[in-house]
Formats: structure tokens, sequence, C-alpha cells
């Protein structure tokens, strides 16, 4: 029996949704309803349209196939009746009814069958002095993206603040420093980008990546006020005042649940709609999903928030099919992730070590330093991998990259993604079988170098320290450090001659034989090009008697792309 279905939201969730059930119930009707002019389109590629990657706006509503995806579309290519401008103000689901108001203030009700909520998210908001001003901008929708758009090729923005070091303002400091040369600055509340996504090293991989290309950043610092009469003038922290002539608020998104709230249906620990494995609201008449629905964390078994493009279409399929009757399950994420930092990507899947611990995990993690490809072959690039594991267990938590190579970084993290619902241990992914060929992988590729470290570490074969220990340790260690560079002498050779009392080289294969020349009272820490040889060196001199000494993870690759300056 055909039935009438209500869609409150039209972009990710609810077109998908509405195309996939059209095509399980063609003689059904379909309505979708937004209180916006824009449906359907693809709201993780405004960074890039503002950048000037994508260089006209509509080329993110368009299909594949070059149509635009208006009323029109979806009217005659999909049978479906699109209400924009139209906002659902309540929802009786005791007659199965949704009352909404036009724009031009009319009002209506509409009857269905089953209803989904695709409301999505709002950008979280600064209650300060001066963010109401005009120039302080959100990043959260089409109409936004038009408008920083047009400032900028106008040549109204000469300095802008972005307040937040997450993925919508990392994606947007690189569009305006990047193209447009505009003098950018994020100010970050935590004390590095990316909090609670990857450790603090990646995130200052990342950061000083971005400080390349000239954007500036100010971390562990709150904004307290926008100064400025009839535009903005400066963005004030408890530290300093960065003048600016734009502000771009990007702070987090907050589901809007106000609708669902209102209708009586439960509303989850995470601020979003609960739902159950088949996107079912506590109303088994309505659906929900996108950026206002919370569903399950696969690795930690509790509710999760994950507003994500990708993950909405998914959800949406899922709820097109069970409101054909079907029985489609979403389980959940693992929340995976990437960011494109100028030439680099920085990527993750699972928990990272401060959520894992956070979430009650005992957890620790490895990290290694690789090539993508195979070290003979002549285009190769460095990358550089991070595994989270529950101490007990061995269970993979997580894994977070980093790389200048950003398809060998999100391929290596989507194998993991891709298995870790299935809470596995680190012996399955040292023995993960990966197409290899000198071209795209090494015969032992990163990700089973990564486990082989993590089985190392804790057997107790590889004791490790990271950059950030390192670093701590180089800066305020006393006399008593002492560096052993196990390169060849071309490499480790200048270092000891640079610092005399704390740098000695002694090439991995001249250990054995030189074993005199290490005094047994120092702090010893080994390091090499990408921490293979100071692992070895560990062994052997473990093996001689020397217990204490910690190998660099990484090595000096890592130490430099961390940002040390030796």
């Amino acid at each position: 029996m055909a039935q009438n279905i209500i869609i409150v939201g039209g972009v990710a969730l609810g077109s998908k949704a509405a195309c996939r059930f059209k095509r399980l119930e063609p003689r059904s009707r379909v309505t979708i309803i937004d209180q916006d002019r824009f449906v359907s389109y693809g709201g993780c590629g405004i960074p890039f349209y503002v950048s000037g990657d994508v260089s006209d706006v509509n080329d993110l509503r368009k299909t594949s196939f070059h149509m635009l995806r208006d009323e029109a579309f979806f009217r005659d290519c999909k049978d479906i009746e699109v209400l924009t401008q139209t906002r659902a103000e309540r929802i009786d689901r005791e007659n199965k009814q949704l009352h909404i108001r036009r724009l031009d203030g009319t009002t209506d009700t509409l009857t269905y069958d089953q209803l989904v909520l695709g409301t999505g998210s709002r950008p979280r908001r600064l209650m300060i002095p001066g963010a109401d001003l005009p120039m302080v901008h959100t990043s959260a929708n089409l109409n936004d993206a038009q408008a920083i758009k047009e400032l900028v090729t106008n040549g109204q923005v000469e300095r802008a603040v972005i307040v937040g070091g997450g993925f919508i303002g990392l994606e947007m400091a690189e569009a305006l420093a990047d193209m447009w040369e505009v003098d950018t600055t994020v100010v970050e509340y935590f004390s590095q980008i990316m909090p609670g996504f990857v450790g603090p090293q990646f995130a200052r991989m990342a950061q000083r990546q971005m400080e390349k290309h000239g954007v500036r950043f100010f971390l562990d610092e709150e904004v307290q006020s926008i100064e400025g009469t009839d535009t903005v003038e400066a963005v004030v922290t408890n530290r300093r005042r960065l003048e600016a002539d734009l502000v771009i608020i990007a702070i987090g998104a907050a589901p809007n649940v106000e609708l669902a709230r209102a209708a009586g249906l439960r509303i989850g620990p995470t601020g979003a709609i609960v739902v159950d494995e088949h996107m079912r609201t506590s109303d088994p008449a309505i659906y929900s999903g996108g950026d206002c629905a919370e569903i399950r964390n696969l690795v930690t078994g509790q509710p999760g928030y994950y507003p994500l493009g990708s993950m909405a279409n998914r959800q949406g399929r899922v709820i097109g099919t069970n409101l054909a009757g079907g029985s489609a399950v979403f389980k959940g994420a693992v929340g995976s992730f990437v960011i494109k930092t100028f030439e680099a990507a920085l990527a993750g899947t699972g928990l990272s070590l401060e959520s894992a611990r956070r979430a009650g995990f005992d957890a620790v993690s490895v990290q290694v330093a690789q090539l993508d490809r195979a070290h003979f072959y002549p285009d190769k690039a460095m990358v550089h991998l991070e595994l989270v594991v529950e101490r007990k267990s061995r269970r993979i938590l997580g894994i977070q990259g980093f790389g200048e190579e950003g398809d060998a970084v999100v391929g290596r993290i989507n194998m993991v993604a891709a298995i870790l619902e299935d809470r596995p241990t680190i012996d399955r992914l040292s023995n993960l079988e990966l197409a290899y060929s000198p071209p795209f992988s090494s015969a032992m590729d990163v990700l089973n170098a990564l486990a082989n470290a993590a089985e190392n570490m804790l057997d107790g074969r590889f004791q490790p320290i990271d950059a950030d220990g390192f670093a701590e340790k180089w800066v305020t260690g006393n006399g008593n450090l002492l560096v052993l560079d196990c390169r060849a002498r071309q490499d480790g050779d200048a270092y000891a001659k640079k610092y005399p009392e704390r740098w000695i080289n002694i090439p991995q294969d001249e250990l054995r034989r030189r074993i005199g020349e290490i005094p047994a009272d120092k702090d010893l820490i080994l390091v090499c090009n990408t921490g293979v040889r100071s692992y070895e060196a560990q062994l052997n001199l473990r093996d001689m008697g020397l217990t204490d000494p910690v190998s660099v993870q990484g090595g000096m690759v890592t130490l430099r792309k961390w940002g040390l300056d030796l």
C-alpha cells in the first residue's frame, strides 16, 4: 500500500533517504521540508569553495552527471516534492501530523505515515561581547560559504582570525591563507589543535605544516571579546589582542533537537536524538539520523555523536530501506576522519590515547615512521602512524596518521577502520594481508610494522620514548643525558661534534666491539633515522648488560617533523 512519507531536512540524510525509498516504493508520496533555500549539497566542500578549489557554489549542489539538485530536479527526476524555506514547527505524534510554516507566514498541517527527522546541527556560538558584529561568521551552510567567499573576492579581508582548531577551523584557515593569501590566525582554547582526535605529537606536526604556509596559531588561549563598532576590528584573548577584519567561529556543532524534544522523543547523553540500529527513534513511526542523532561508538560501546556527511548518507540509505519495510541495520561508528593540511593529511579512526584513557581503558600507544612505498622506489614519502592499544588484551583501540602523501595515509587508516568493529588485537594487524607492489607499498607494510612495534613494546623488548618526551629531556635534562646516535658516520658525526657532551655516534653495526665507549651511568637515549636501527641497538645493549636505554620512536625523521631544532 502506498505511503505518505515526510522528511524534515533535505541536505545529506534527508535527500538520500527520500531517493532510496522512492526507488523501493515508487508509488508512495515523499515530501522533503527544509527551512533553507538550498537542499542536497555537499556541505563538507564549503572550505574548498571558499578557497577557490571549487569555483562555482552550484558545483556543491550538482550530481556527478552535472544536474543541479534543486526543487525541479527532485520533482522531475525523483518524483519527490521539496518545500524549501519552510519550517517544521510541531509534531503531533498522536495524529501523525506535522505543522509547518512557510516563509510568507502561512501555515499548514501535513499528515504522514512515517516521518524522518534530518534536522542536522548548528554551529556553536561564543557568548561574548562582539559576537554579533558584522564580519563575524560561521561556516555551516552554503549561505555562509557565499558570504565569506564574496568578502574575500571583493578584497574586504586582509586579516582573519579563526576561533577553533578543529576540522572546520583548520580547513577554513587553509582556504583563506592558501589561495587568497589572507593573514590568518587560529586561536584554540586547548593546548593543541584537533584536541581529542589526535595526540599532541601529531597535532604539532600538522600545525607546523600549516605554519610553513603562513598560518599562525595561539594555543591554550580563551577568546574573551570581539572589538569593533560597525564591523570587526580585533579579537581579544586572555593573552593578547589580534587585529582582524573577519572572524570565523568554528568551535563545534550542536544537534538540532528542539523539534524532537518538543514531541517527546528520547534525547541521549550526547544531546542528540536516540535511535536504534534501524535508525528508529523512541517513536516507531519516526526515524532520525545524521547530525541530529546519536549512535553507538563501536569501540567503547557508548553513545557517540558524529556530524559527518559521509555517515549521514549511509544512514539515509538505511532509513530509506526501512521506510519501505526493510530491516537494514546501522550498527554504529568508529569515528574515522581525515583533514587536509596543505600538502599533507592528518587522519585517524577509533580512539586517541587520551580519549581511550578517558573512556576507562588501560591504554598505551606506539609510533612508527616508515616509507609508504618500497625504499628503492623513486617516488616515496614518509608516513607517521600511532597505534593505540589496550595493554592487557592487546586490543586495537584506534590509529592516527600524518604524512605528505594523503592517499597513503588515508589508505592505512581506512584499513584499520574496517576491522575495528571486530575488536581486533595487534596480531591480526601484524599479519593483515595487503596488496603489495613497490610503487604502492612496502613488502612489510607500515601497518604490519606498526603492529609489530606494539607487540615488541608490550612484550618488553622495545622501550620507547616519543618526540615530546625526547624534547623535554633535551631541553630540560641535566648533564646526565647522553644521546647515542646509531646512524652511519656521515649522518651522526656532525651532531656528535656539535654536542660533544651530550651526543655520541656509534653506528649500530659497530656497537658490540665499541661497547666500552658507552658510559654506564648516563641517561641513555638511542636514536637513528626512523627508529629501526636504534631498536636493534636497544636489543644488543640489553644483551650486553645495559638494560635502561630508551629508543626514539620514529627517529630523527619524527623529531624533525615535530619541530625540534637540533
